[in-house]
């Protein structure tokens, strides 16, 4: 009897459903919008992948909104929310928080970038587990006790550490940069030792509650829950937390870098380092802005790229006068920078600026190569499964979207609006955001 299928049909039929597994290991899940709670955005993707469920809460309660000279407090009110709690039962320590977290084999965590403050919760999704842990978390962001004995010892913690850092140029480099690059904007100032002992419990209170309520907040869930279940997890997180509350003062204007050349746009540090610092930057784009595709993909080509990059080529592999070159866009909600940098011997740095600086040049007013474009583009798409091969990857990937007020079928046109971009959109963007004559650059420990 003839078999069905020959091996060579059998073996194209093989590649075939292959090539339909990896399709449907990859293909993309969809973002689901919750029903609002007391004022808060809710957000979900179901996956089964894990039996986990990774959720974050993203505030709107940045370093941004640091007082004039307490710049730290906006840290410190997120970090010590899981210091002592009142909740709905009973308060908890320090030390009980701690345990419970423990026991439930859970984690619970907070940041504080420029813009934003989050709490991250990560859990097995098995309902009993899964609903501690949530409550513990909904105590800590809604009913935080800022405590003054806990605060003098973090205060002391934080100063040492500041003190630490302060001895390593590349802590000193992005403070200095950063004083250049945002100017009058909040985002200029760092937490300095005066700042940070500025800071009482009365302030972390009040913080607390001018900033953390619904209307500034989004809640990004990750894993293996149904929609029902991310709603219960959303009300329990949010039940006490106000929907609004006073006006709060308007921030500065992000003021973008002038059209006109600076005439003072160099500092220079001595440093006692064997190595030179250099960072050179400047204002660039918000996330949503239609140019970040083109941007993303150019500047691949021009730092982001690793060892084919076109500054890795020109300061490493042709001069050596760097171990690594970099060059990124940092886009936000509200603000952007782009940044490049570089590490060199202290007697080689001004050569070395002078390479990256015509390089960077060179690349503005010519752009890339198509060669470069095609080989960027098909890096960054196919890397792009790697971006969210895990349930915390995709919660970044998620909280970034709707943090941005992106579309949410981003994820699934991402690699399409890579393909689309054209060696004429890069140049265009290049040309409209960035130019050498208004790039501010900080130059860290180069012998004189």
């Amino acid at each position: 009897m003839k078999p069905p299928f020959s091996v060579k049909q059998a073996f194209v039929f093989g590649i075939f459903l292959f090539i339909a597994w990896i399709h449907s290991a990859y293909a993309i899940l969809p973002i689901e919008q919750l029903p609002a709670v007391n004022g808060a955005k809710a957000f979900l993707v179901q996956t089964k992948a894990l039996p986990m469920v990774d959720i974050e809460v993203s505030i709107d309660a940045g370093d941004r909104y640091d007082p004039k000279g307490k710049s730290g407090l906006a840290s410190m009110t997120a970090e010590l929310m899981s210091y002592g709690v009142r909740g709905e039962q009973h308060g908890l320590s320090e030390a009980q928080i701690a345990d419970e977290i423990a026991d439930l084999g859970a984690n619970i965590a907070t940041s504080v970038s420029g813009e934003r403050a989050t709490l991250r919760i990560r859990s097995l999704s098995r309902k009993d587990l899964r609903d501690r842990a949530v409550q513990l978390a909904a105590d800590m962001l809604s009913a935080p006790i800022y405590d003054a004995k806990i605060l003098a010892r973090e205060k002391q913690r934080s100063i040492t550490g500041l003190l630490e850092a302060e001895t390593k140029p590349d802590f000193v480099l992005e403070r200095q940069f950063s004083k250049l690059i945002y100017g009058d904007y909040p985002l200029a100032n760092s937490p300095s030792v005066k700042s940070i002992a500025a800071i009482e419990a009365n302030d972390l209170v009040r913080f607390h509650k001018q900033f953390y309520r619904g209307e500034r907040m989004i809640v990004s869930i990750v894993g293996d829950v149904s929609p029902a279940e991310a709603n219960e997890v959303v009300h329990t997180l949010l039940k006490r937390i106000p929907p609004s509350g006073p006006a709060i003062p308007a921030l500065p204007a992000f003021a973008r870098s002038p059209v006109e050349p600076l005439a003072d746009r160099e500092v220079d540090i001595p440093f006692d380092s064997q190595q030179a610092h250099i960072a050179m930057g400047m204002t660039a784009i918000t996330r949503n802005n239609p140019d970040f595709f083109p941007l993303l993909v150019g500047n691949y080509v021009l730092g982001g790229g690793g060892f084919v990059s076109r500054l890795m080529t020109e300061v490493r592999e042709k001069r050596g006068l760097a171990y690594s070159v970099f060059s990124y866009f940092a886009p936000g909600k509200d603000v952007g920078i782009f940044q490049a940098g570089l590490q060199t011997k202290s007697d080689q740095a001004s050569l070395a600026l002078d390479v990256m600086s015509s390089t960077m040049a060179k690349f503005i007013e010519d752009g890339p190569t198509q060669s470069e474009l095609l080989a960027a583009k098909a890096n960054l798409i196919n890397g792009y499964p790697l971006r969210i091969d895990n349930n915390r990857k995709l919660l970044d990937t998620v909280s970034s979207i709707v943090w941005n007020g992106l579309p949410l079928d981003t994820m699934e046109t991402w690699t399409q609006q890579v393909n689309a971009v054209s060696l004429e959109q890069v140049n265009a963007a290049f040309q409209k955001y960035l130019a050498m004559d208004r790039m501010k650059i900080v130059v860290l420990g180069a012998s004189k």
